[in-house]
């Protein structure tokens, strides 16, 4: 293993949310052109975590080791919950719990991807004739978490276009809100080492966008569709200010959400690395019994979990 660490080979790898039933959320993810990567049990613990991600040929991360990867989804099963009429999962939307957004696919032709979609029987919290904003739609999986549908060409482009192909398809983004847009991407820039690629600021909607990402910043004209594994950070306009204000982190009373994983090259030197920027922990390696893992907060309290990537040890975590 390295003795040093580079942020530069750092890779935003997963996000994490709790499913009530494994077998139909794993079902919808294939659904969007997603492969079940690994699955790993724990079965004293009584909990299970799927990872699912694009693996075509043309897939950015396709054939990599898994930890090596970007824009992948944990799904984590807590056993029983499928059974339990009265669990339920918190989306991140609603109020007073608001927090974690969405994630986000981008694909070829997006008309003919969302009548895809609906045609299978799958609900929308937006569709693309909703609204103004017709360039994106929100699919809901089956734990009511937000999908959102972006397309990597121009909407008039493939409007009349009947097919679409998922091995084209990408694991654009994660979205989670921040009360202090400030604090959120220093942190997110100067202690995980992720680049600013986009900045979408809306001033009638009172809300700035930040994309960032572990990847180049895109040329003049060229959009960030393409790309996998990218965060991005939604900030209202004046919850900086509010003293009293903050977002559910997902872990709390409901859950839903988890966290998002960023995978490195020497586990033990870049938490040494954390740790001498002074970061605030969740778990640190030495605690508990799981030592290849340790969380640390971002600003809002969302949990970021940091993992080794194999390649750089010839070794799996697990």
């Amino acid at each position: 293993m390295a003795s040093t660490t580079e942020t530069k080979n750092y890779k935003f790898n997963h996000s994490m949310i709790r499913v009530k039933d494994p077998k139909e959320s794993v079902k919808f993810y294939e659904f969007l052109g997603m492969k079940l990567l690994k699955k790993l049990e724990f079965p004293e613990a009584e909990f299970d975590l799927y990872f699912l991600g694009y693996d075509s040929p043309t897939a950015v991360s396709g054939g990599k080791n898994l930890w090596d990867r970007e824009g992948l989804i944990e799904l984590t099963h807590n056993h029983g919950t499928e059974n339990d009429p009265n669990y339920t999962i918190n989306n991140g939307n609603v109020e007073p719990f608001r927090g974690f957004g969405h994630t986000c696919i981008s694909v070829d032709n997006i008309q003919a991807a969302c009548k895809r979609i609906e045609g299978e029987g799958y609900r929308f919290q937006k569709k693309l004739t909703d609204g103004r904003m017709r360039h994106i739609a929100f699919a809901l999986d089956p734990d009511g978490y937000w999908v959102e549908i972006v397309g990597q060409k121009p909407l008039e482009e493939t409007e009349a276009v009947e097919t679409t192909d998922l091995e084209t398809y990408r694991m654009n983004h994660t979205m989670i809100r921040v009360k202090d847009a400030e604090k959120s991407l220093k942190f997110y820039q100067e202690v995980l080492g992720m680049t600013l690629l986009r900045t979408s600021a809306n001033e009638k909607g009172g809300f700035n966008l930040y994309f960032l990402g572990y990847s180049d910043v895109p040329a003049a004209g060229q959009g960030t569709a393409d790309r996998e594994g990218l965060l991005e950070l939604t900030w209202n306009y004046g919850t900086e200010k509010d003293e009293a204000f903050s977002y559910h982190d997902g872990n709390k009373g409901p859950q839903g959400f988890g966290h998002i994983c960023v995978s490195v090259d020497s586990l033990d030197a870049a938490c040494a690395r954390l740790e001498s920027l002074e970061v605030s922990w969740k778990k640190m390696l030495t605690d508990g019994r799981m030592k290849n893992v340790a969380f640390v907060l971002d600003p809002d309290g969302y949990w970021v979990e940091i993992v080794q990537n194999e390649n750089f040890t010839g070794k799996d975590n697990f």
